[in-house]
């Protein structure tokens, strides 16, 4: 299994650095960094001062290597999508890619002091969230596990860095099922 991280561009190498080592480690699979993108010039709505996930989701497609069986997007830009105020990310359920974004993971965002560890630990649950998305997982009911919706960081502060154990046995059969065959790219988008 092959996992690529797509920065859209802004977002600092040691962010991605540590989200590259969580990924290979946590979905036991080699990594690649590609190199940055710019943000799609119709992904900005001057209305709302924030991005269309998907239209960001729809333009990374393209630059994801054929041999990938997962593309992770990160950037740092605040998203929507039309039915809702904001999400941390979306991803294509069962499918091929994900999408992060930072900006309301930081404390910064909040008017209060920054706390890199705290940015770190939510970075990495909602990668994983996102990423679980990809192979298949939905919201868990258990609002510890890193599945749960969140609707706001207090609700991803709850959380474990981990899966609970249901979700992370499903996890593990479709980790298995993705080294034996390709992935797809078409699945349907789940927005948090």
């Amino acid at each position: 299994m092959l996992a690529c991280l797509l920065p859209v561009a802004g977002v600092a190498a040691a962010d991605l650095d540590v989200m590259e080592r969580f990924v290979a480690a946590y979905f036991g699979c080699e990594t690649r960094r590609l190199e940055p993108v710019a943000v799609p010039p119709d992904a900005y709505d001057a209305k709302r001062d924030q991005y269309d996930a998907t239209a960001i989701l729809r333009a990374a497609l393209p630059h994801c290597p054929p041999e990938a069986t997962r593309l992770l997007v990160v950037t740092e830009h605040d998203l929507f999508i039309p039915m809702l105020t904001f999400i941390f990310g979306q991803a294509q359920v069962n499918g091929l890619a994900a999408l992060l974004s930072l900006a309301r993971l930081r404390q910064e965002y909040y008017g209060l002091a920054p706390r890199r560890e705290l940015f770190m630990e939510r970075v990495l649950k909602e990668v994983l969230h996102e990423m679980g998305h990809t192979f298949g997982l939905v919201h868990c009911q258990d609002r510890q596990c890193a599945m749960a919706l969140s609707i706001n960081v207090t609700n991803i502060d709850v959380k474990r860095g981990e899966l609970c154990a249901a979700c992370a046995r499903i996890l593990e059969d479709r980790r298995r099922a993705v080294d034996q065959g390709p992935a797809g790219a078409d699945g349907e988008t789940s927005g948090e």
